[in-house]
């Protein structure tokens, strides 16, 4: 069931990686990705944790290293990449727009963690989600919580901008959705080049956004600061 076959070359996979390539707009999970529960895939990473520090020369009867395996397995299924299971997926309950609001809503510095699925380092940064009412909106934590379930697994950034966008909409029922996402990854900043000042722009406009100007307002918002004193 876990077997992976594949024909594609040594040059090609490390030319995707090092170049950070994404191959497809929806995470790319196997037909049978759930047909085993969660603590079996914790029991399974364990002992494939354990085989690579082993394999690393690491000691794991140090008391330090001994559970090791096991809490990375447990963070990896339920943390990490917790979003890739949709039992997961948060719900994104609307409202009717009693009160007619009908400007744009920004939800801005939204934190994103996430993992490159190249290297499984990584991606740290913000999101900027923005949407215009055509009925219903949706309480702003939601906004918060669909970054987070989409960044909860091996992510590609541009792939993840997108994911947000058409979760909005779909929850919305309207096009008029954007997202824009600016992030380091430590793929970059800590191995290959080492770059650690570089970060990484991505965004997706749909509906109204793609206009010049409803484009230009969203952008001069995310530039606004923010301040409690």
């Amino acid at each position: 069931m876990f077997e992976i076959e594949t024909k594609m070359s040594e040059e090609r996979m490390d030319e995707i990686g090092d170049n950070h390539v994404g191959t497809s707009a929806k995470t790319p999970l196997r037909p049978d990705a759930f047909d085993i529960s969660d603590e079996e895939k914790i029991n399974k990473i364990q002992e494939s944790v354990k085989d690579i520090l082993i394999t690393l020369g690491m000691d794991l009867t140090d008391d330090s290293l001994y559970g090791t395996p096991k809490r990375v397995a447990k963070a990896f299924v339920n943390e990490l990449f917790a979003g890739l299971n949709p039992k997961n997926k948060p719900s994104l309950s609307t409202f009717e727009n009693n009160y007619k609001y009908n400007e744009m809503l920004v939800e801005k510095n939204i934190v994103v963690y996430s993992t490159c699925e190249h290297h499984l380092l990584p991606i740290v940064g913000r999101a900027h989600v923005a949407y215009i009412s055509n009925g219903k909106v949706i309480g702003l934590s939601k906004m918060n919580r669909i970054v987070d379930h989409f960044a909860k697994r091996p992510q590609v950034q541009e792939r993840l901008t997108m994911q947000v966008v058409q979760a909005m909409q779909e929850a919305l029922g309207t096009q008029d959705v954007a997202c824009v996402i600016d992030a380091k990854h430590l793929c970059v900043n800590s191995r290959g080049i080492k770059d650690i000042e570089s970060s990484t722009v991505t965004a997706e406009f749909g509906g109204k956004f793609k206009q010049k100007e409803v484009k230009r307002e969203f952008l001069d918002y995310i530039k606004l600061e923010t301040s409690f004193e």
